[in-house]
């Protein structure tokens, strides 16, 4: 049968061949650290740099806004942490969503361990949140809204140029974590009216272990990583120069191709539906009815368990919306806050499709998904 058919893009992407020739490259030439003065540092510099810019090109900012962190995880902590810390004298409240990924939602959890209040806004039935939930969670003591721009299982869009219009009038500081977003929407700072953004490459058929963060100059922030004051002193430690030329690579091929690919995944994400569909009138797509990535099927096969299904499913690598552990099956928190019965929640499976994604393999892929969730309704029917 030969490998699987992969459709758990948003779980991570394989690296784009002009990545990887990037990158090849650079660990052959810029093994001087970037800080040396000499000619093997300022080689090093001016890839970093080079990459820098084309970070700023996709999110359409200046270069000295980009701060390069580990990955989305570092990126997220260090926004909501960073600036809490910064701006901790000014008030201790802040405003996030129910359906955040845990790296914002633990951040926040953290910051509940130091003293500060947080409100989770809570989203409707589609996943869906209301600008004007949020703006009445706003307090003059509110330091940071933080929101992710689309939500990594169901692929729902949050409001976010609406909710940044909201805190730019009372002078409050908005995050985003955009990591699923990157690469399949037009993301501008400016347009989202965001003073921070989190991007992950390997979300864009970039490396692991290298994100950004945006950081909008004059924003307050506070490092929590010390050491030779490197990226402007908002986070130390040597530079990672090929990881951050591969990330610099796909931003490139994020911006080149944004429309093209933006059209190929909704294409397939709607024929993956529709073949579904045909098999199972049944099917339920969570946040179905709102505005979403392109690329994302969140869908429930009523009677068809997700951890029995994955277990008889061959031939296809996707995504669950539940987390199966010790036997036991527990629908994730994000179906939860969206009302979704715990009983349909245990029966989702996360469909992602990518760029190499073809429709022959969508049609391949729904057959065999067709036909062990079949397998699985029959035997918990006897």
């Amino acid at each position: 049968m030969g490998d699987p058919i992969y459709l758990d893009y948003n779980a991570t992407t394989p690296m784009a061949p002009e990545v990887l020739e990037a990158m090849a490259g650079s660990l052959r030439d810029d093994w001087g650290n970037p800080s040396s003065d000499h000619v093997y540092g300022r080689r090093a510099r001016e890839s970093v740099e080079r990459a820098r810019g084309q970070v700023a090109s996709l999110l359409g900012c200046d270069g000295d806004e980009v701060v390069f962190t580990s990955g989305g995880t570092e990126s997220n902590n260090a926004a909501i942490l960073g600036l809490a810390e910064a701006l901790a004298d000014r008030g201790r409240h802040v405003v996030t969503s129910a359906v955040e990924h845990p790296a914002v939602e633990h951040a926040c959890v953290a910051l509940q361990g130091r003293g500060y209040e947080v409100t989770r806004v809570p989203v409707d039935g589609q996943g869906r949140l209301d600008p004007a939930a949020v703006d009445s969670a706003l307090r003059p003591d509110t330091v940071l809204v933080s929101l992710m721009h689309a939500n990594n299982e169901t692929g729902v869009l949050l409001p976010i140029a609406e909710v940044g219009a909201l805190a730019r009038a009372r002078g409050i500081a908005f995050h985003t974590d955009a990591a699923q977003s990157v690469g399949k929407l037009p993301v501008r700072v400016n347009e989202l009216g965001v003073d921070l953004l989190t991007l992950a490459g390997h979300k864009l058929y970039g490396p692991k272990g290298i994100g950004a963060l945006y950081l909008r100059r004059g924003t307050p922030f506070s490092p929590y990583l010390l050491g030779a004051g490197h990226e402007g002193g908002r986070r130390s430690g040597t530079e990672p120069v090929p990881l951050i030329v591969g990330l610099g690579a796909a931003c490139a091929l994020a911006e080149a191709g944004l429309p093209e690919r933006r059209r190929h995944l909704t294409e397939l994400r709607d024929r993956l539906e529709a073949r579904l569909r045909e098999d199972f009138p049944d099917l339920v797509v969570h946040g179905g009815e709102a505005e979403r990535l392109p690329n994302t099927l969140d869908a429930a096969i009523p009677g068809a368990e997700v951890s029995v299904l994955m277990a008889a499913l061959e031939g296809v690598a996707a995504g669950s919306g539940a987390a199966c552990h010790s036997g036991t099956t527990t629908p994730s928190r994000v179906l939860r806050a969206m009302g979704v019965p715990d009983a349909l929640g245990r029966c989702t499976l996360r469909l992602t499709v990518g760029s190499p994604t073809t429709a022959g393999e969508v049609d391949r892929a729904a057959q065999r998904i067709a036909e062990a969730a079949r397998r699985v309704r029959a035997a918990a029917r006897t």
